[in-house]
């Protein structure tokens, strides 16, 4: 029998995965900023590593407050869907912090 109505929804287990996938994307840039800052910091400190580690820094910051407003909006029992804006951000800190962590590498 199919429900009717805004209160009939069941969301199921999808809010928790959704939570436990931005937490573990999260811990990732987590590593990757914490090797980059390892990579910055092992050659010595140049102007470019510094530069490298401050840039990687803020994307890391900008990555975890999309997550952390994410996670936060999946606490109600109907949460709102992903903004444009919040997932065009999230994507950019994401190749960004990936770029940063290579160009430290070379």
């Amino acid at each position: 029998m199919a429900a009717s109505g805004a209160g009939a929804r069941d969301p199921g287990l999808q809010p928790e995965r959704t939570r436990l996938a931005w937490r573990r994307t999260t811990l990732s840039c987590t590593v990757v900023a914490v090797l980059g800052i390892k990579l910055a910091l092992l050659d010595g400190a140049t102007a470019a590593g510094m530069t490298g580690l401050a840039l990687s820094a803020l994307l890391w910051i900008g990555f975890l407050a999309v997550a952390h407003r994410r996670i936060r909006s999946l606490d109600t029992p109907r949460p709102r869907v992903l903004s444009h804006r919040g997932a065009l951000i999230a994507a950019g800190c994401t190749v960004a912090l990936a770029v940063c962590g290579a160009a430290l590498i070379w």
